[in-house]
């Protein structure tokens, strides 16, 4: 059964179900995605498509999902940089396994959008705990998480390709923020060639982000581990691992998603050599 109020008064994702209508907290399970760009075969993006099909696959193994998972799952991401801290995604109804499609390492289980708190999506925050590396909670567990905030993430606009200029810490935020779901599918939309400043020194890195990658996918890259495979900016990491956040972001040109690579790579070669990066910037090609 749900759980009684906290002795302290705080406000529980228990709570929560309770007032949702969920009798047994045992019907529910809370699983917690984050997105890690260098892993094939973590969550690529935070699209309402992309967070289904991930979350509908699971592995046979049960130490972690029961073989026959409750009826109630509630998917939170992980909110950005901001720790322990998740934000409620999205519940499904868990409608079983569809077993025409299980495979010996896999499950795929029916899920559909449910009602269920559907009005706190988005706007639902809580603490996951120190534990934060253990991504499914049971109901028990799950109904013990502390509530950090309701309230509307603030939506920060798109500038367009033109006025887009970040640091590296603001690409890590965009990346991965809610606040920046207007960017993250603008920049997922297009190929490109893109300018990295080195604040410090004044140099310039020419990059492009072409085929499937998109510019978002190229870049996630550059957050996740500051210099994105690059000789040059991953040198300058290995003499002062802070020397990532003097980098500066910025968008030369864009391309259609259906530009040949071709293209890309001339626009490319163009800037190396209007930019003069080769002889006095990062680019080593």
């Amino acid at each position: 059964m749900i759980s009684p109020p906290s002795p302290a008064g705080d406000l529980t994702l228990g709570h929560l179900l309770a007032a949702a209508g969920l009798d047994d907290v045992d019907d529910a399970i809370a699983l917690r995605h984050t997105i890690r760009p260098k892993d094939p075969a973590s969550l690529r993006d935070l699209s309402p498509e992309s967070v289904l099909a991930y979350t509908r696959v699971q592995t046979v193994r049960t130490n972690i999902l029961p073989a026959t998972p409750p009826p109630l799952w509630l998917v939170f991401a992980a909110d950005g940089q901001r720790g322990s801290r998740a934000r409620l995604h999205s519940v499904y109804a868990n409608h079983g396994e569809l077993h025409d499609q299980r495979t010996d390492e896999l499950r795929t289980y029916d899920l559909r959008p449910s009602p269920v708190l559907r009005s706190l999506a988005g706007r639902l925050l809580v603490d996951w705990g120190a534990g934060a590396i253990g991504w499914a909670k049971r109901g028990p567990r799950a109904a013990t998480l502390p509530v950090v905030e309701i309230a509307d993430p603030s939506i920060v606009a798109f500038p367009g390709y033109g006025g887009v200029l970040v640091t590296f810490d603001e690409l890590r935020q965009v990346t991965s923020d809610p606040s920046y779901a207007l960017w993250r599918s603008a920049l997922s939309s297009v190929q490109g060639v893109y300018a990295i400043s080195d604040a410090r020194t004044g140099q310039l890195y020419v990059g492009k982000a072409d085929g499937g990658e998109r510019i978002l996918g190229r870049w996630a890259t550059y957050a996740d581990d500051g210099h994105g495979g690059n000789v040059a900016l991953r040198e300058l990491g290995i003499k002062d691992p802070s020397h990532k956040h003097h980098f500066v972001f910025s968008i030369l040109r864009v391309f259609d998603p259906n530009a040949p690579t071709a293209e890309v790579n001339a626009a490319e070669s163009h800037f190396k050599q209007a930019l003069l990066t080769r002889q006095f910037g990062l680019n080593r090609n």
